[in-house]
């Protein structure tokens, strides 16, 4: 049986230049200096290290992926709170899943934009399988629903947008 590796995508550089001057809720950015680190850092998908340049900045992500596919998620457009570095990065700097460490929601979206359901994915107590193989798992399943055209996983504390995953165009249905 083929294995299907699932990607975590980072926010687009496009996007991160905007949101570094202006995020989406119209605010100008604010970058600071992280005194602890720890942040995930949506740009790089990592975390942030103690002293460096970072912003907390307010991001639509559903509302950008549906100005680039001509999605209307309606009531289902929303913002929240996402750390990102104050200049340029390098993005990501391997293919493992990010942030599979805690709680998480991976929660499917139509290609109308349109929410089809969530999953609670992975707790600290489940010895049965690893971390990685939770998310995989979880992707595959809601992968498997031809309805789905997309996946973001999401904190569950807070609920903030961490990454999103998109059906691979060789495998849409």
């Amino acid at each position: 049986m083929p294995t299907t590796t699932y990607t975590a995508r980072p926010i687009d550089p496009r996007a991160l230049k905007e949101l570094r001057t202006t995020d989406d809720a119209g605010r100008p950015t604010t970058h600071f200096t992280d005194p602890e680190g720890g942040a995930p850092l949506r740009c790089c998908l990592r975390r942030s290290e103690p002293g460096e340049r970072i912003a907390l900045v307010s991001y639509a992500p559903l509302r950008r992926w549906a100005a680039e596919t001509g999605a209307a998620p309606g009531a289902y457009d929303e913002q929240g709170p996402v750390f990102i570095h104050a200049e340029e990065c390098g993005g990501p700097a391997g293919t493992a899943l990010p942030f599979t460490n805690a709680h998480r929601t991976v929660r499917r979206y139509s290609a109308e934009g349109h929410i089809l359901g969530g999953e609670l994915v992975w707790t600290p107590d489940a010895v049965d399988q690893t971390c990685t193989e939770a998310f995989e798992q979880a992707l595959a399943e809601a992968f498997d629903d031809p309805a789905v055209a997309l996946v973001h996983v999401r904190a569950v504390e807070y609920g903030c947008f961490l990454y999103e995953v998109r059906r691979d165009q060789r495998d849409a249905r």
